[in-house]
């Protein structure tokens, strides 16, 4: 059984900086290509940024491009984000996402295990 927790939400003002983790445990994390999505307040959940199981391949939401950079490491069975210049539409519950099937996609329903959330507020 896949279990993701995510930590290192907070709040922080608009300009700052803030680096979410995620730990995979329970399988062989180098398996799956790894996603972060976000959901704010009354909206859909959308997808952030994706990295390949290797490493070797990235792609980011338009939003976040230039901003965000997406990293893993399959020794410690992470996947991190590192979030700067942040804005408060940045403002969202941040989830990190496991696909076994490696299809390389943005879309929610591709992804097979979710994180249980980690909430990232950017105040103005």
């Amino acid at each position: 059984q896949v279990q993701l927790v995510e930590s290192g939400g907070g709040l922080v003002q608009a300009g700052g900086s803030l680096r979410l983790s995620c730990l995979l445990s329970g399988r062989t994390f180098s398996d799956y290509d790894m996603g972060w999505f976000r959901q704010a307040p009354g909206k859909e959940r959308e997808f952030v940024a994706v990295i390949r199981w290797s490493g070797g391949r990235t792609s980011y939401a338009d939003s976040v491009k230039g901003r965000f950079t997406i990293s893993r490491d399959n020794a410690k069975n992470t996947v991190n984000l590192q979030m700067n210049s942040l804005k408060p539409d940045d403002t969202a519950v941040y989830y990190c996402a496991a696909d076994r099937t490696t299809s390389w996609s943005t879309s929610v329903s591709a992804y097979n295990y979710w994180g249980q959330g980690t909430q990232v507020t950017v105040s103005s």
